[in-house]
C-alpha cells in the first residue's frame, strides 16, 4: 500500500469517527441526520449534473436497489441515533462498525453471492465476537445477559444489520453497472452517480421517518433552530469520508488493504468518546475495542 493511500485512509478514519462523534455530542436524532445527509447530497450533486448523460444507462434493477439501499441507510441512521441517545459512543460505535462484517458474510451466504472467505476471516470473526462480548462489561467477572439487552447495544446491533443490508445492496448495484454491455461508464463514474442517487433516496426515506414521528418533527425544529452548523459538518463528513475511500482505492494493489485499514476509525471513535465526552474507561471496554480492531484486520486478510 502506497504512502498516499495510507495518508488518505488515516484521514478517512478520522473523518468517519469525527462525524459520528459530532452527531453523538450535538443532537443524535433522525432529524439531525436528515439535515446532515441532505446537505451532504447538495455538496455532491455536481457529480450527478456532470455525469447526467450516464443516468440513461442505469437499468431498472439498479433503481430498485437505490430505493432499497436508501431505506437501509435511513434505517441505519435512525438506529444509530437511538444507540447514541441511550449509551456511550465508545460502545455503540465499535458494535455498529464491526458487526456488519459478520452480518454481511451470512447475508451473502444466504443470497449465494460472493466468494467463500479464507481461514483468516473465521479467525477474525472469533476475535470480533469475543470483543463484542467483552466490550459492554464493567468488569471481566461482571458477565450477565442483561449487559447485552440494554437499548444501546440492541440499537447498535440493529444499526449493524442495516449496514449489512445497504452494503450488500450497494455491491449488487455496482456489479450491475460494471457488467453493462459496452461499458458505457468507468467504475468510478458509476460509483459517483450511484452515490448521489443513493443519498437522495436516503433523504427521502429519512423525511418520511421524520414526518410520521412526533418526536422527530419536534427534533427537526430544534435542529433547524440550533444545530444547522453541526449537521452541515456531519453531512460533509459523511460524503467526504466515502469520497476519500474511493480515491484511496486507486493507490492500493489489493482492496482488502482498504477494508482493513479503515477499521482504524474504531479505536479513534472510542477514544473521542472516552477522552472528549468523559465516558467510562473501564478495562473490559478498552480490551474489547482492541480485540475487535484486531479481528477486523484479520478478517480483511486474503
Amino acid at each position: 500500500m502506497t504512502v498516499t493511500a495510507t495518508i488518505l485512509l488515516i484521514i478517512s478514519a478520522f473523518t468517519h469517527a469525527g462525524w459520528n462523534f459530532l452527531s453523538k455530542k450535538e443532537h443524535p436524532t433522525q432529524a439531525f441526520y436528515l439535515v446532515a445527509n441532505t446537505i451532504g447530497v447538495i455538496c455532491v450533486l455536481p457529480f450527478l449534473i456532470y455525469y447526467a448523460s450516464l443516468i440513461s444507462f442505469f437499468p431498472s434493477s439498479v433503481y430498485i436497489i437505490v430505493v432499497l439501499s436508501g431505506f437501509f441507510l435511513a434505517a441505519y441512521m435512525a438506529a444509530l441515533a437511538g444507540a447514541y441517545r441511550t449509551g456511550d459512543i465508545s460502545i455503540a460505535y465499535p458494535l455498529a462498525r464491526s458487526l456488519p462484517v459478520i452480518f454481511v458474510f451470512f447475508l451473502t451466504l444466504i443470497l449465494g453471492k460472493g466468494q467463500p472467505p479464507g481461514g483468516w476471516f473465521f479467525v477474525g470473526t472469533i476475535f470480533i465476537v469475543s470483543g463484542c462480548i467483552i466490550l459492554p462489561l464493567g468488569a471481566f467477572a461482571d458477565f450477565h445477559f442483561s449487559k447485552y439487552t440494554n437499548l444501546c447495544c440492541m440499537l447498535a446491533a440493529l444499526a449493524a444489520v442495516w449496514v449489512a443490508g445497504y452494503t450488500v445492496a450497494d455491491d449488487m448495484a455496482l456489479r450491475h453497472l460494471r457488467e453493462l454491455p459496452g461499458k458505457p461508464m468507468s467504475p468510478l463514474e458509476g460509483t459517483l452517480v450511484y452515490m448521489v442517487l443513493e443519498g437522495i433516496s436516503c433523504s427521502l426515506w429519512q423525511g418520511l421517518f421524520v414526518a410520521v414521528s412526533r418526536r422527530e418533527r419536534q427534533a427537526m425544529t430544534e435542529v433547524l433552530q440550533s444545530y444547522k452548523g453541526p449537521a452541515a459538518i456531519t453531512g460533509i463528513g459523511i460524503f467526504l469520508t466515502y469520497g476519500i475511500v474511493l480515491v484511496s482505492m486507486n493507490y492500493v494493489s489489493n482492496v482488502s488493504y482498504v477494508a482493513a485499514f479503515r477499521q482504524l476509525s474504531i479505536p479513534i471513535g472510542a477514544m473521542f468518546g472516552m477522552a472528549l465526552l468523559k465516558e467510562s474507561r473501564y478495562l473490559p471496554k478498552i480490551v474489547g475495542i482492541a480485540v475487535i480492531f484486531v479481528g477486523l484486520v484479520l478478517a480483511g486478510i486474503k
